[in-house]
């Protein structure tokens, strides 16, 4: 039994690691900068236009959907923000060194336009029923792109399948697995009784729905997203003289392979490149697929609306939250103390980097902020599973996977970390293929509904507040 539960770890790491290779790299990458260049830089012409719409300036009553836009954005940054801000950043600098926080923040502004169009998609092919209920999601257009009844059917069926695994192992499980972890080095919470609560918690919240979903996400991430920004200014703040020098290391490192202050002993540049890119798609999700569950229950009529809510995402998660925890590890120098090989060491790096400057924060807060991140993903991405039940078996079973999911919950908090770790990072990745294949084949019909869109707009043809 043992040696057949090694061939299993070792399998699955090794899917992993094909799995997030340089084509997964080439594929994330290369697609947003055609799309940057194809939609004339809609992540930075689109920036003021998606604060207005959060705003609620072209709302309408009538607009078909379940959730304002605002709780939508929510939503999708409840499933992101999280242990990728807080532990995964600690690993890419560990890993691959400064450099890696180029290729995160490089990453996260191509991740914007890439999430702009797959969440345009998301509401160009969504469905709402006779009740009112959206369903909707990346299956839809997966389906479309294809074309072909039977071989678009069968590629979404794959996502939807693939998305179920994932909801169950990284956004759950692994979730609960790392809360757990530093809940009990830092605080000496016993994994048991962090499980069960998050188990309780989540169950409370999902059984109500998007609905309800969308309003704890719209509290959580504000209030705690905005303590952890608070904490991370104060200490670059504190610390503003050695930002020159930081920046330099960044850019010298990112290009070179290796360090240029310290003592880390420097990584290839692919090395660099790879981890820098990883943890961005972790950290945002941009290709993934995810955040169109979100944004498909928005109520609007205009998809790519929508769609300019969605650039959102990667720049609060990877460009502003990522980059202010990459400066707060590098000024505070904690990245030299070893490089960790686990989200749990990652998150105390974080933690010990915090303390630096502002004694306590890091041993309290940090821990605190973990709990609730990885509560706001289980919620948010417990919807993504549902739907993807939902297409699956045409609105049966969604109970019987709440259930489930939030019986994973508690499991995650007390198995082994790093099969779940490898788990739940392969199936994220398997979920990239399908979803960006199908985007990139109907970027024709994302460019003309955004240059149609945009010229309407230009012309004050929208009602507004």
């Amino acid at each position: 039994m043992e040696s057949l539960q090694n061939w299993i770890s070792t399998a699955i790491k090794a899917i992993n690691e094909a799995v997030w290779g340089l084509p997964t790299v080439f594929l994330l990458c290369g697609t947003g900068i055609v799309l940057t260049i194809l939609l004339k830089g809609i992540q930075f012409r689109g920036f003021f236009h998606a604060i207005q719409v959060i705003r609620g300036k072209f709302d309408h009553p009538d607009d078909p959907g379940e959730v304002n836009h605002f709780q939508a954005l929510c939503t999708a940054l409840s499933a992101t923000v999280g242990l990728g801000n807080i532990a995964g950043v600690a690993i890419a600098i560990g890993v691959g060194g400064p450099g890696a926080v180029f290729w995160m923040i490089l990453v996260g502004l191509l991740g914007m336009c890439t999430k702009f169009s797959e969440c345009t998609l998301g509401l160009m092919y969504r469905r709402v029923d006779d009740k009112g209920v959206v369903h909707g999601g990346p299956m839809y257009y997966i389906q479309a792109a294809f074309g072909g009844k039977s071989l678009g059917k069968t590629v979404a069926t794959f996502f939807a399948i693939s998305c179920i695994f994932a909801s169950f192992g990284a956004a759950n499980m692994f979730q609960t697995n790392q809360a757990a972890g530093v809940a009990e080095a830092t605080l000496g919470i016993n994994k048991h009784v962090t499980g069960i609560v998050l188990a309780v918690l989540t169950a409370i919240v999902i059984i109500g729905g998007i609905k309800r979903i969308g309003k704890v996400a719209s509290f959580i991430v504000p209030f705690m997203g905005g303590i952890y920004v608070i904490g991370a200014l104060i200490i670059i703040i504190a610390n503003f003289s050695q930002l020159p020098s930081i920046f330099s290391t960044i850019m010298a490192a990112a290009f070179s392979g290796s360090a240029a202050v310290g003592g880390f002993t420097g990584a290839t540049f692919k090395a660099v490149m790879l981890q820098g890119v990883k943890r961005a798609c972790f950290s945002n999700e941009a290709g993934i697929g995810s955040a169109p569950f979100a944004h498909s229950a928005a109520a609007t009529r205009e998809p790519v609306r929508e769609g300019t809510v969605a650039i959102l995402e990667p720049f609060v998660d990877t460009v502003v939250i990522c980059t202010m925890t990459a400066l707060v590890i590098l000024i505070t120098g904690q990245w030299q103390q070893g490089a960790p090989g686990d989200y749990l060491q990652g998150a105390l790096v974080t933690a010990k980097a915090f303390n630096y400057t502002i004694p306590g924060f890091g041993n309290y807060f940090i821990p605190i902020a973990v709990f609730f991140f990885a509560y706001s993903t289980l919620i948010s991405w417990s919807y993504y599973g549902e739907r993807s039940i939902d297409y699956l078996f045409k609105g049966r079973g969604a109970l019987l996977y709440k259930l489930t999911f939030c019986a994973f919950a508690y499991f995650g908090a007390i198995w082994n970390s790093s099969n779940v770790n490898n788990f739940s990072e392969m199936m994220m990745g398997i979920m990239i293929f399908p979803n960006l294949i199908a985007v990139i084949l109907l970027m024709p019909t994302i460019s003309r509904a955004t240059t149609e869109y945009f010229n309407k707009l230009k012309n004050n043809e929208f009602e507004h507040k």
